[in-house]
């Protein structure tokens, strides 16, 4: 049995149709926007879910050991922190704990891993520098 050789309009049909595809996806993946992590004006005012990363810090206490401006006290300053923590690692700390370090594990608290995301977005505000108080009001 012989295959023949493609013609050169079915290897031009070809490569249009791939052009095509790539046209296609390269459209697709700018329609994507991103949603931001956080949306802070005059530095204190959040978006509603920033907000309930902010009450989540409060309602579990954090500032025991992380200091009421997140800067450390016994526990180190996440605002320095978050500057080199991935959120993967923010999570498996706060969900896992560091005990040989005295941070205890979060894994347990509902209202903590309900808001982990909002959680990660307040705080990686406050390191980024765009939330400039810790205490922080919902933007109307």
């Amino acid at each position: 049995m012989r295959i023949a050789a493609p013609t050169f309009v079915a290897v031009q049909t070809l490569v249009i149709a791939l052009a095509g595809l790539a046209a296609s996806t390269a459209a697709q993946a700018q329609e994507k926007v991103e949603t931001p992590l956080y949306t802070v004006v005059d530095g204190y005012k959040v978006d509603a879910n920033t907000m309930k990363g902010f009450r989540t810090w409060r309602q579990a206490a954090c500032d025991r050991c992380h200091g009421a401006n997140q800067e450390g006290m016994v526990g180190p300053s996440l605002v320095n922190s978050l500057k080199v923590l991935t959120k993967e690692e923010f999570v498996k700390t706060v969900r896992d704990g560091r005990l040989e370090k005295g941070m205890q594990s979060f894994g347990t608290s509902q209202v903590v891993m309900d808001n982990i995301d909002h959680l990660y977005a307040y705080l990686k505000g406050r390191s980024d520098g765009a939330i400039t108080r810790s205490k922080v009001e919902e933007a109307k």
